[in-house]
């Protein structure tokens, strides 16, 4: 017999601790300030993302509201309809915002207290607010207070599947939490490129929008930069060329990779030493390198290491651009699982 799952069990695999749903109610569309208060939550330093416009449905604004419908006597009888007339039908916009284990908490505090005219000045509804809750309460309605956040984890968690809905994805363009992986062209001559992307998922990270193509002159010369400036340095070898050679032309597949702060150090360490012969076992270079830097520099080439990933934030911007594309940046989407669906009782 199917069981209900846990309270507030939306979402699986998504650290809601990190993650907040901002909603812009519709006072602040009708206001027209959905602008102003999202610009104000990443002025404080929050990542927003997956911004999204849609009619309000009666289901969504009483769950929403759930606590203060469960507790009638603290609420007026007509509630419900209060909530309807506010809600039901009308635009509203809702977004999703990240940052660290606090976030809740942090939001709560900028967004102010539920009566603006008891906000403080610096909160969004001290500083945008024009209602109060003896006006409210006078005219038998909800307060106008343009915003809503999180309260905690469980509650992002509801909110999620309440203005998301199943199956949605989170929009992360975090380069933070995402690097680029090249597949070289050796490694498409030897068949490695599955190998290659399958060792890095099993590191945990999610691997997605795996794209083949053939690469351009202005794409080996963007991307190796380093070498170009630095050329000098290689004074045995015409570095131009040695790029021309290995690459233009020629076929690489690359992917994105998707995990938490920290992602681009874990997987140059997975990638090993540019020198195959000098990577350690458990490596993917140490593992399925089959070249060497002594015998490049006889070849007078480019070592072939089979695999380039970001080296920092910086550089996955960079190599996003570079492989992907500009105007590209929706691209940058990892699937989450899909919500589960809530058992018949």
């Amino acid at each position: 017999m199917s069981r209900k799952p846990p309270s507030g069990a939306v979402v699986e695999g998504v650290d809601f601790t990190r993650w907040a749903v901002v909603l812009c109610k519709p006072d602040a569309v009708a206001r027209g300030l959905v602008d102003a208060v999202l610009e104000r939550i990443e002025g404080a330093g929050v990542s927003v993302c997956a911004r999204t416009e849609l009619i309000a449905e009666p289901w969504q604004a009483h769950v929403a509201y759930r606590d203060m419908l469960a507790d009638p006597g603290r609420f007026p009888p007509d509630l419900p309809a209060r909530i309807d007339a506010a809600y039901a039908g009308q635009p509203v916009t809702v977004a999703l915002a990240h940052g660290g284990p606090d976030i809740h908490a942090r939001l709560r505090r900028l967004i102010g207290h539920t009566d603006p005219t008891d906000a403080v000045a610096g909160t969004i509804r001290g500083d945008l607010g024009n209602d109060s809750l003896p006006a409210a309460t006078r005219e038998g309605r909800l307060i106008r207070n343009l915003v809503h956040t999180s309260d905690d984890p469980d509650a992002a968690r509801r909110d999620f599947g309440t203005w998301y809905g199943p199956g949605r994805a989170l929009q992360i363009s975090d380069f933070t939490r995402c690097s680029v992986i090249l597949c070289k062209p050796d490694a498409v001559a030897r068949g490695l490129v599955d190998a290659v992307l399958e060792r890095i998922a099993a590191e945990g990270a999610v691997v997605t929008n795996r794209c083949e193509v053939t690469v351009q002159p202005w794409q080996a010369h963007v991307h190796y930069w380093d070498l170009l400036v630095d050329a000098d340095w290689f004074p045995d070898r015409d570095i131009p060329a040695c790029l021309d050679e290995a690459y233009t032309g020629r076929q690489v597949t690359f992917a994105l990779a998707h995990g938490e702060p920290g992602v681009h150090a874990r997987l140059r360490d997975l990638l090993g030493h540019f020198d195959p012969t000098h990577a350690a076992p458990g490596t993917i270079r140490g593992d399925l390198g089959n070249d060497s830097l002594n015998a490049a520099l006889i070849g007078k080439r480019l070592v072939r290491n089979l695999v380039h990933t970001s080296d920092d934030p910086d550089a996955a911007r960079r190599d996003f651009g570079t492989w992907y594309g500009a105007g590209r940046r929706a691209l940058l989407t990892p699937d989450v699982p899909a919500q589960s669906t809530p058992a018949e009782a």
